[in-house]
């Protein structure tokens, strides 16, 4: 259980590190900013403290010096510079690194933790304390700028148990001491006849009055890691709470007033790890499965209470999948403003000035996919800092501000998440790429490529138009990354880009990797799923119309002309004509298109299954599902099909055959002829 609880704490100071790296970055761009002078102390603050409680007194000691540092900033003694700012995020890399150590994952640098704390010193004028001696030197109270005392009384008292995970309320009292004059009393009436006292439980409480100019949060960070696990009230003595009656607050039942034993305060948000969301996930899909199932059966049966009880099933089924679902969303704020860190770091490393602007940062994603997303977005950014954007001389030269403009912009579309990665900088040469391409092999001199089709081949493996390899970029794998791994994320990316004014990199991704709702579509005796997010309509197909259309496959829908796809000659499929068929109007990149069926089943909650690893390369289908009576149904990406018939149909009239090794353009009739990957196994 103690071990639980250090993981806690680990994990609440990496979070914290993240809010202190945030305030710092934002501190750069407003010097005087007190407010986020305060947010970067009450990290540091908390960090130290709980520190301390858990037994990471090193940790403890080294933040102990920043305190120290961001408390002169708060009474004004010091003022914030960009050298104070530098080395703050420096020391938070190295709190990080004593955090992995402490869980076994390397070692610190001793080194250069002293010359961390030797550079604040010499800043701040103040000796500094060795880590490993955290409470050999008397520790600061917190002394805002003009701050007046105030007393205030707290009541504590903590469960029961709270012994057996770790936690001495002793120096949580100890950490009170360091905010002021603290006068102690012992609440000792809870403690039992002592044949019935168990020595590992606590039955004490304390009541305290603290003279401090340390407000009601500063206060309450003490208690930071108890909160769910204690009675605890802070207010104003009596004296002053006339004065001040916003201040006043309360985080537990008064003391003085009769409680039951369900007041105690809780914690409104709980913490989980990734492995059981997992797990509860797999878990919801294989009800999915079995609940298509249970319907199939049901469906057999003129019963009505089995119809019932299916019927109920698929409603608490649905629920919890969104409801599962939902947990598992997470906005991208946190992965997003992570990057501002990255630009300030590279800005200085490149000699450039940058500017980083995030829209969008709410959008929600799913966990697994934002975890995966980190790399491409890095390489992205490296990319814009290192080729895009130029240094501040070049910019004035061509008519630009020096400062250059990196923009992470990111909204919700349908099932799908969008995020665009702009910047202002060069952009891309057409002519340069193209040169580059033919000299590796990668097409003929004589291709014909569109400019998207030519901007999509800085993905290929090893392919950069850099003049000379940099510590940055140059050796041609950070754009290929971001392809292989948004393509691993059923995503896709596409370029923009005009010489002069800068490149747009576009990712589309999928909300979710695991559930989603599908349309199940028949033709012949194999069954397909398309994704419902990008369905618009069904309509019937005819073969009048299919005669009135002269062999063209295009549909007149209410007057308005939409290509049509049929599946079973796209997937040479030997399957009879039916006198009727359908088509599913899906909305892809390159418009609306229609997809020739036999027929409409019906919606479908479909779980994602992997193909394996001999389909790895397989584009047009996404994945598969496991229906109710035990077969499989291959999901389609209606935009790769559509994309793929697209470059059938212009390598034809061009009588073209290119060589290239991108996503886009391949020279193996196997994309246009699907059923190959599934006869060879490619």
């Amino acid at each position: 259980m103690i071990d639980n609880f250090k993981q806690t704490f680990q994990d609440e100071a990496r979070e914290l590190l993240s809010e202190l790296e945030s305030s710092l970055l934002e501190l750069n761009e407003d010097r005087v900013n007190l407010d986020v002078v305060d947010k970067a102390f009450r990290a540091l603050h908390t960090i130290k403290g709980s520190g301390a409680m858990f037994g990471f007194d090193d940790i403890a000691g080294f933040v102990h010096n920043l305190e120290t540092a961001f408390d002169f900033l708060r009474s004004g003694e010091l003022t914030a510079t960009a050298e104070l700012i530098s080395l703050t995020l420096s020391a938070g890399d190295q709190i990080r690194s004593m955090l992995d150590a402490a869980a076994g994952n390397g070692s610190v640098d001793q080194t250069k933790s002293a010359a961390i704390l030797a550079e604040l010193s010499r800043l701040t004028g103040s000796p500094a304390v060795s880590p490993s001696t955290p409470e050999s030197v008397p520790q600061p109270t917190e002394t805002a700028a003009s701050s007046a005392l105030q007393k205030w009384k707290i009541y504590f008292r903590p469960r029961q148990h709270v012994l057996s995970n770790g936690t001495n309320p002793l120096l949580l009292l100890r950490e009170l001491r360091t905010l002021g004059e603290l006068k102690v009393e012992l609440d000792s009436s809870k403690i039992p006849l002592l044949d019935e006292l168990d020595p590992e439980r606590c039955y004490v409480a304390w009541n305290m009055v603290l003279e401090t100019a340390s407000d009601h949060d500063a206060i309450l960070d003490v208690f930071i890691f108890v909160q769910g696990e204690c009675v605890l009230t802070i207010d104003l003595a009596k004296e002053q709470a006339s004065e001040t009656p916003a201040a006043n607050a309360l985080t537990g039942p008064n003391p003085a007033e009769p409680r039951s034993s369900g007041a105690e305060v809780g914690s409104s948000n709980i913490r989980v790890s990734v492995d059981k969301l997992d797990q509860l996930v797999n878990l919801v899909g294989e009800l999915v499965t079995v609940q298509a199932r249970l319907a199939e059966i049901a469906g057999h049966y003129d019963n009505s209470d089995i119809l019932g009880v299916s019927e109920a099933v698929d409603r608490l089924t649905i629920a919890l999948r969104e409801n599962s679902m939902s947990i598992r969303m997470l906005p991208l704020r946190t992965t997003l403003q992570r990057f501002r860190r990255l630009v300030h770091d590279l800005s200085d490393e490149l000699g450039k000035e940058v500017d980083l602007v995030i829209e969008g940062a709410d959008t929600e994603l799913d966990k697994t996919v934002i975890d995966q997303l980190n790399d491409p977005l890095v390489h992205l950014i490296r990319n814009s800092m290192d080729h895009g954007i130029e240094t501040p001389e070049v910019r004035r030269a061509a008519g630009k501000s020096s400062v250059g403009t990196i923009r992470i912009a990111a909204r919700q579309s349908g099932a799908s998440v969008q995020i665009t990665i702009s910047d202002d900088g060069g952009g891309l040469d057409v002519e340069a790429v193209r040169s580059r391409a033919i000299q590796r092999g990668l097409i003929h001199d004589d291709a014909h490529l569109t400019e998207a089709e030519t901007f999509s081949l800085i993905m290929t493996p090893g392919f950069s138009t850099a003049a000379a390899v940099t510590a940055l970029s140059g050796r041609g794998v950070g754009m290929d990354v971001v392809r292989r791994n948004i393509e691993g994320l059923r995503g896709s990316v596409d370029i923009a880009s005009r010489l002069g004014a800068g490149m747009t990199v576009t990712l589309r991704l999928p909300l979710t990797l695991a559930i989603i709702d599908g349309l199940l579509v028949r033709v012949g005796d194999t069954h397909f799923v398309l994704p419902l997010a990008n369905s618009l309509e069904c309509v019937e197909l005819t073969r009048e119309e299919i005669e009135a259309a002269r062999g063209k496959h295009i549909a007149n829908v209410r007057g308005t002309i939409i290509p049509y796809i049929r599946l079973s000659e796209y997937f040479e499929m030997d399957t009879p004509r039916p006198d009727r068929e359908q088509i599913m109007i899906v909305e892809t990149e390159h418009g609306h298109y229609g997809f020739v069926v036999d027929q409409v089943l019906g919606d479908h909650q479909t779980v994602i299954k992997s193909l394996g690893r001999l389909y790895r390369n397989v584009q047009v289908v996404s994945g598969a599902t496991i229906l109710g009576n035990g077969t499989v149904a291959l999901i389609i990406d209606p935009s790769r099909v559509v994309q793929n018939v697209i470059q059938a149909a212009s390598l034809k009239k061009r009588n073209q055959r290119p060589r290239v090794r991108s996503n886009k353009i391949v020279n193996s009739q196997e994309s246009i002829q699907p059923n190959a990957f599934v006869r060879k196994g490619n």
